[in-house]
């Protein structure tokens, strides 16, 4: 880490918008925090239309989760444990801003327009997702069935 203070700019949200699109995952973060052990994460990330958060949550009670969509569309969608969606809204600047997300509730996140990018803090340190945290009803992304799943949500919006 850098003892320099970081400008989120035009430029930065452009190159990290690049670099997305160059991935095969269409989405890419870039860390504030210095580490994964760190004990408070802040991050960018950027995410086209192709890809998805795929539906989570994260169990622990200091894993609380803040969103704030800083340029673009995104879906942000809130799931009951079977997967039956409770609420669905559409982030963007100058409208519904972003969420804050209680430990425990199923999410996930659709971007609706090239070139979104948002800001995600949440408490450390990084812990892999246990399987009750990723459920069954949900596919990861760029599997079989993930395409497919990703139309749904989309159909929400």
């Amino acid at each position: 880490m850098n003892n320099r203070a970081t400008f989120i700019d035009v430029a930065l949200l452009d190159a990290l918008s690049d670099e997305a699109r160059a991935t095969a995952r269409q989405r890419t973060h870039h860390n504030f925090h210095p580490h994964a052990e760190y004990p408070c994460h802040r991050l960018l990330i950027a995410i086209e239309p192709s890809s998805y958060i795929p539906p989570h949550c994260h169990g622990e009670p200091t894993k609380d989760e803040t969103l704030l969509v800083l340029r673009g569309r995104l879906g942000a969608l809130i799931f009951d444990p079977q997967g039956g969606v409770l609420e669905a809204r559409v982030l963007t600047p100058g409208g519904c801003l972003g969420l804050t997300i209680p430990h425990g509730t199923f999410h996930g996140l659709v971007s609706l327009e090239r070139g979104s990018v948002f800001l995600e803090a949440k408490a450390g340190p990084y812990a892999a997702p246990r399987a009750e945290e990723r459920p069954p009803w949900a596919p990861l992304e760029q599997t079989a069935e993930a395409a497919a799943y990703l139309e749904s949500l989309r159909a929400h919006f």
